[in-house]
């Protein structure tokens, strides 16, 4: 295998348990993540690690290793940890997120997300982008798998992305102060949280 190249991997039809489930909104599309996704998935999290809880860039060799054991080893069973989905738009991969450090007998999961790097630093795009990921993300949460809440962590010093969170129906429930050190300086991280109740109210 060429080291400078992730492994090929097979193709796999994704989580059982979204038996397929698909959700899309004027040409955005979440789906199951798909093993051939890790490479351009590895380059945007090296890219973006002011806005991520990686410390160290990722090598070839580690996101192989990550998404066999934790990606593709998750697709079968009945109570995956993490589910995670390819976000595209007119079939185009544009970013991934999903639901991660899932609770299965609360129904508790937190929500990821990262948009592709040149995307991201358009901040209108990026909140709108966004803001359409998370409509997307809690109606399958809710409405396809039966979660009951969920959470958001995010760095003050990115207020486009907090203040996204809080608009798209996720309800502010406290500031870790001085939480983690970006680029050399200490950041709040501020928590936020969605109900099923509260989804199902705005719709």
């Amino acid at each position: 295998m060429n080291n400078t190249q992730l492994e090929e991997i097979k193709p796999h039809p994704g989580y059982g348990v979204l038996n397929g489930y698909k959700n899309e909104h004027n040409g955005y599309e979440l789906a199951s993540i798909l093993l051939d996704d890790a490479h351009s998935i590895m380059e945007w999290r090296n890219q973006q690690l002011d806005a991520l809880r990686q410390k160290t860039l990722l090598s070839t060799s580690m996101q192989n290793d990550y998404f066999k054991k934790h990606v593709e080893a998750e697709f079968s069973k009945k109570e995956p940890d993490p589910i995670l989905f390819r976000y595209t738009l007119d079939s185009k991969l544009i970013g991934y997120g999903g639901l991660v450090h899932i609770d299965w007998t609360h129904r508790i999961a937190e929500v990821s997300f990262l948009l592709e790097t040149e995307r991201s630093k358009n901040t209108a795009k990026y909140v709108e982008e966004f803001s359409t990921f998370l409509g997307l993300l809690k109606k399958i949460a809710f409405e396809r798998l039966g979660f009951h809440k969920l959470t958001t962590e995010s760095y003050s010093h990115r207020q486009s992305h907090a203040s996204t969170i809080e608009n798209s129906g996720f309800k502010r429930e406290g500031v870790l102060r001085e939480h983690t050190i970006v680029n050399g300086n200490w950041t709040d991280a501020i928590l936020a949280s969605c109900l099923k109740a509260e989804h199902d109210a705005r719709k």
